[in-house]
């Protein structure tokens, strides 16, 4: 990040209104609200007061940002850069960098890289060699997962998914397919389609949240059984930014000869502790379960060895 080099905005954490100060010269990414304008950090409005140069992936909003917290942009430049001009304005940000300014990037809402064009910005940064700093702050992802009700400690962020059918049944399948929570966005006009095509490849039963508006007036949080969620909406309209949260695969089925053969391989290598968390793991099974079958095993192994 900043090559051993003091942290490069903060000499206070005294809060207060947004200050312009000394910024070390770099490239910031710059969380913004996802909705409630007040959900961005005093630091980010520090960074926005005092950044040589901004860019912005609207330019609109983030002077509308900027006009309602009070930050002035005076003379300084606001630059586009988006997915339509990113390969042509880069070298213009990178050359501002490389003159020692400190360059801040916000995307439309939420924090940089999320599904935004910040990614390639990064990367050419850093292949120069120039320090490249974040300023955390809000997140769609985050937000929907905690008001998700789903389990949180092991989640995958996948985007959005491919527009046409074949593609996306594909997609939904390896996505899906994971002991991990799954965040999705969607677009309210395609959201119907993906629920459909999620009721084709899973569990109808399977748990979903459908995080509308976030922080917005609106706000709405529908939770259930997929193929619940997916009738339930069927003739409504919905509005607005959706994050779809999905719960983690359940256990992968598979007959007792299957774990057997597998608890077989994995003690011939390793104790029957280590053994059996390696099979419950596989399976998705109890260890409890799995050790007791492991002691089976190695009782009928016995009785053999005496026979």
């Amino acid at each position: 990040m900043s090559n051993g080099k003091d942290f490069p905005v903060m000499t206070s954490d005294i809060s207060g209104p947004a200050r312009k100060t000394t910024l070390v010269a770099g490239l910031y990414f710059v969380a913004t609200p996802i909705g409630s304008a007040r959900d961005i950090t005093l630091r980010a409005l520090d960074i926005l007061a005092s950044a040589d140069v901004i860019a912005a992936e609207d330019t609109r909003t983030a002077r509308h940002l900027m006009e309602i917290h009070g930050v002035p942009l005076g003379d300084r430049p606001l630059v586009a850069y988006h997915d339509h001009n990113g390969q042509a304005v880069r070298p213009r940000l990178i050359a501002a960098l490389k003159e020692g300014k400190s360059v801040a990037y916000v995307s439309e809402a939420g924090t940089p890289l999320v599904a935004d064009p910040g990614f390639p910005l990064g990367r050419a940064v850093i292949s120069e060699g120039i320090d490249v700093f974040s300023a955390p702050g809000a997140s769609a992802v985050l937000a929907a997962l905690a008001v998700s009700g789903l389990p949180s400690d092991k989640f995958l962020f996948a985007g959005f998914a491919p527009t046409s059918k074949g593609a996306r049944r594909t997609w939904l399948k390896q996505v899906t397919d994971t002991e991990a929570t799954v965040i999705l966005y969607e677009s309210p006009k395609r959201i119907h389609n993906l629920l459909d095509a999620l009721c084709e490849i899973l569990d109808p039963d399977r748990q979903i949240a459908i995080c509308r508006e976030l922080t917005k007036r609106f706000e709405e949080i529908l939770r259930g059984p997929l193929a619940e969620i997916r009738d339930g909406i069927a003739s409504r309209n919905l509005k607005g930014e959706i994050v779809l949260v999905i719960d983690r695969a359940g256990a992968r089925q598979a007959d007792e000869a299957e774990v057997a053969t597998a608890l077989r391989e994995a003690m011939s290598r390793l104790r029957l502790k280590d053994a059996a968390a390696e099979v419950a793991n596989t399976f998705g099974l109890p260890r409890r379960d799995v050790y007791q079958m492991g002691l089976s095993l190695e009782d009928e192994e016995n009785m053999e060895d005496e026979n």
